[in-house]
């Protein structure tokens, strides 16, 4: 037995009303059970009984034994002088406020089959609890409590962008710029492309945009790369001759040390990248290439995808290619069969799904202008949805998302409540364990 799952039985009202008596066996009726508390303080505010025939308002305490009242301290605490009911699976002791006053104790009794099904979800050791029980739950709920999550989880990430701008002293180009840099690192190297667009400022790369030659250089520069290179050498040779007879490797370190020194930058360690278990295609430097072709040119990266009304434009913005150089490279010294290393359909629908419609929400959010938020959730109910385990895991189990909006709440709901075993805050959870 836990408070959580004493607070979700308090919470739904799924407790025995008819039993509540307070310490002298007097009936104590629930007129409301009030607000779950999320911070420090009683567990639920602005609750209503009526005891001995008057009606009180404040605040309600839930424990196990009622003597964990003193065991948590609140005898000792004024913010606990507000609860007007303490409510208990055991009353073993009288607990009273910091005046002395005598606090009600209810002890709750409930249809025990409710904690049986959730012990049942706790038990059980797949990362979804309800794993053997998903087509049990009503489907009208599924898609209203996928459509909650969906947009939960772009509240979260508007949240982050909105400290992120808070940084950047307000600035919704360098916000975007960085965000966008996050999602080009695609997952491994989401951190360190975000650490490089830090360390480089957009406004540096803007100076520069209409030369490609010029933005790689302070990229791969600014990344570390362009110290000693990147990998192990070939067997039998040195570092040294392993790169120094790469031309253009020489060309951008040439490049970059002259802007280093004009921006006074200080350049990552090399080290941070990371390439093992990474397909060539996906490589960091590739990345940066593509990265670099992208801010080629581009007069303005967010007022671009600002004024994108629709999914094809908005894509477009993003077809890419690196340059020439890397057509026959994926590492610096290192030649490979000429390929043209573009930026895929997945790569952009990932850049769309994580960057632009977090950004693109939260801005219509902030500017009070529903257009940007209809266009943003827009944008990820017209996508397909994202193809990884955990969407697949959902899949298996007969919630299949339709698009990108319905996969974005499949894992929300994964990392958020079915990694933490948050059964009883979960749609799906608290009806599986309501069944009789």
């Amino acid at each position: 037995m836990s408070e959580d799952f004493l607070h979700y039985i308090w919470r739904c009202g799924l407790f025995d009303r008819r039993s509540l008596r307070d310490n002298d066996g007097n009936p104590i009726e629930v007129l409301r059970c009030g607000e779950l508390n999320g911070n420090a303080g009683p567990d639920f505010f602005n609750a209503m009984i009526r005891a001995g025939g008057t009606v009180l308002a404040g605040n309600v305490e839930i424990h196990i034994n009622s003597s964990d009242w003193y065991r948590h301290g609140h005898h000792r605490d004024r913010a606990y002088d507000t609860v007007i009911l303490q409510v208990v699976l055991n009353r073993d002791a009288e607990v009273r406020r910091t005046g002395g006053d005598i606090i009600p104790t209810a002890v709750i009794s409930f249809d025990e089959r409710l904690q049986d099904n959730y012990r049942r979800l706790l038990s059980n050791e797949s990362s979804i609890a309800c794993k053997l029980l998903t087509d049990r739950a009503d489907p009208l709920l599924v898609i209203q409590w996928l459509d909650n999550l969906a947009l939960a989880r772009l509240e979260g990430k508007a949240k982050m962008i909105r400290e992120i701008r808070y940084y950047n002293n307000n600035c919704w180009q360098e916000t975007f710029y960085q965000q966008l840099a996050r999602n080009f690192g695609f997952g491994l190297n989401g951190a360190v492309f975000e650490m490089l667009a830090r360390s480089l400022p957009y406004k540096y790369l803007l100076r520069h945009r209409d030369n490609l030659f010029q933005l790689e250089a302070l990229l791969f520069g600014q990344a570390g790369m362009l110290a000693n290179g990147m990998g192990m050498p070939a067997s039998g040779k040195k570092m040294s001759d392993y790169y120094g007879s790469d031309e253009y490797f020489r060309a951008l370190r040439k490049e970059y040390s002259f802007l280093k020194s004009k921006y006074g930058l200080k350049p990552l360690a090399k080290h941070l990248w990371r390439f093992l278990r990474l397909r060539p295609s996906n490589f960091p430097t590739i990345r940066l290439a593509q990265f670099a072709a992208f801010v080629n040119c581009k007069h303005s990266l967010f007022s671009e995808v600002l004024d994108s009304t629709d999914l094809k434009s908005l894509s477009d913005i993003f077809r890419v290619s690196a340059s020439e150089y890397w057509e026959s490279h994926f590492m610096f010294g290192r030649p490979s069969g000429r390929s043209v290393k573009r930026l895929g359909v997945f790569a952009i629908r990932s850049v769309i799904i994580n960057t632009v419609v977090p950004v693109l929400y939260f801005y219509g959010k902030q500017r009070q202008i529903a257009e940007y938020v209809r266009r943003a959730t827009g944008f990820l109910i017209k996508l397909p949805p994202e193809n990884n385990s955990i969407i697949r895991k959902w899949g298996d189990l007969g919630i299949r998302a339709e698009n990108a909006f319905n996969s974005q709440a499949l894992l929300h709901l994964n990392n958020e409540f079915c990694l933490h075993r948050r059964c009883l805050d979960c749609s799906i959870g608290s009806k599986i364990v309501n069944m009789h």
